[in-house]
């Protein structure tokens, strides 16, 4: 196993790939990039470890979504449902936990 030094939202992580994976860990790191930077370019959202949350809960909907027959494989969280989650996110981690 090798090591790749990648960058997400201009933080640097040194991450263990297996051979060959360096493609498929390079798209994935993209992927989680495009989607916490657009969670942080959005405003409202200014915690790195919430962006991150609702980057993984975006993602996870995104691949769960075509699962469904009825539903296009491009959807994901609108506003109003990210917001709803991160009220969500506020109340289970109460008053100390609160990210904002």
């Amino acid at each position: 196993m090798k090591q790749m030094e990648v960058t997400i939202m201009g933080q640097s992580y040194l991450l263990g790939c297996p051979d060959g994976g360096e493609a498929a860990l390079s798209a994935a790191v993209a992927q989680v990039d495009r989607e916490m930077c657009a969670i942080r370019d959005a405003g409202k959202v200014k915690a790195r470890e919430r962006i991150a949350v609702l980057a993984a809960l975006n993602l996870a909907y995104q691949l769960a979504e075509p699962a469904r027959a009825d539903a296009p494989a491009t959807t994901t969280l609108q506003s109003p449902e990210i917001d709803a989650l991160v009220r969500r996110l506020d109340e289970a981690l109460g008053h100390d936990g609160q990210l904002l």
